[in-house]
């Protein structure tokens, strides 16, 4: 196939757009918030901003770096040995709220976590780009491709981050069958991961009270179903046009998390339906062009690379809008490339970097 003679110009305005889109989020969600808590209502932007200032120059780095130079074992059991590190590491810190999730250095926190997903992704574009015909070989294929992303979805649940580690679980299904992986086998992970998950969900009591809650938040309105009801709340009131940018009441200290894992629902207040639609609209183009590039790929590993990518980007923001709108039970999950959190902004960008330098090689 002819070269290109630039990126793919669709996915980069959209990522930039989502990215600019997101920083004014936060600053709606967050400045009285950070004003009272932090002194200065630009506190959690800042912060922000310079994060997607870091991923921005990650993402033009590696967009001009060969995508075929990550096809090598040493620097991916390097990268997976680092991650894995950084993994155990987060339980050599204290605690925050009840969670090890962050490695904490001066000025600067790290969420190794949000690594994982794309060393999970990076790993198994690897391994599997010469055993798409052996992938009927539970042996000799599958168990060896998913015990490296099993360990880092165990130390992941660890911290305890049940909504990450099924992000991961949910790319590591799918590219395994991306790769020709029979449905018999995604039958017997799906039940040897039940118990595991239903012991998660209903055996471990905030859990337990969560799932209740998701079910009836009605039940406990100024309680356990308050993040639901005031979600709704926020969706409710935003109509089809909103109540404008930065007008939005639920963040006063109803809405919890409003710039971080609730953005969504800030976003549906201020900007209403038609925001909402603009918002879902940019993530199907990220989806579009992404999957358009693995499936136009020749080269098996760029084309395990380019979906595993798209697919952490498209599954995370399916879990977020899904809570937000009360589909699915309260998870900690940031909307990519929008909520706060430094470590996911910078790792998606980057990733959306060797994704770019993958479109060059279609017409």
């Amino acid at each position: 196939m002819a070269k290109r003679v630039g990126v793919d110009k669709w996915l980069f305005g959209t990522v930039l757009l989502l990215v600019l889109f997101g920083l004014v989020s936060v600053f709606s969600a967050s400045a009285v918030l950070a004003k009272v808590t932090l002194g200065s209502p630009y506190a959690y932007v800042s912060k922000q901003a310079a994060f997607a200032l870091a991923g921005m120059i990650a993402l033009f780095v590696l967009m001009r770096v060969d995508y075929r130079k990550y096809n090598n074992a040493k620097l991916v059991f390097a990268l997976m040995g680092i991650t894995g590190f950084l993994l155990v590491a987060v339980f050599a810190w204290g605690g925050m709220n009840g969670a090890h999730r962050w490695v904490r250095f001066p000025g600067i926190t790290l969420e190794p976590s949000e690594l994982a997903k794309p060393m999970i992704v990076l790993f198994l574009a690897w391994y599997l780009q010469t055993r798409i015909h052996a992938i009927e070989d539970f042996k000799e294929t599958i168990l060896p491709a998913v015990i490296p992303p099993l360990l880092f979805i165990a130390l992941i649940l660890k911290e305890p981050d049940l909504g990450t580690a099924l992000v991961c679980g949910a790319v590591m299904t799918l590219m395994l069958f991306l790769a020709g992986m029979p449905v018999k086998w995604v039958m017997v992970g799906a039940a040897g991961a039940s118990p595991v998950i239903y012991y998660m969900l209903f055996h471990v009591a905030w859990r337990a009270k969560r799932m209740f809650v998701f079910l009836h938040p009605e039940a406990d309105p100024r309680g356990a179903g308050f993040h639901i009801l005031q979600s709704l709340i926020a969706v409710g009131t935003g109509g089809i046009r909103g109540l404008g940018l930065m007008e939005g009441r639920q963040k006063l200290f109803y809405l919890p998390e409003p710039h971080t894992d609730f953005i969504f629902a800030n976003i549906c207040e201020e900007l209403g339906l038609i925001g909402a639609i603009c918002v879902l609209t940019a993530f199907c183009i990220v989806g579009y062009r992404g999957l358009r590039a693995a499936y136009l790929s020749t080269d098996p590993f760029a084309r395990f690379l380019a979906f595993g990518l798209t697919v952490i980007v498209l599954v995370q923001a399916f879990f977020n809008m899904s809570v937000v709108l009360a589909l699915l039970p309260t998870k900690g999950l940031p909307l990519p490339l929008i909520s706060s959190g430094g470590t996911s902004v910078f790792v998606t960008l980057a990733c959306m970097g060797v994704l770019l330098n993958m479109t060059r090689e279609i017409d």
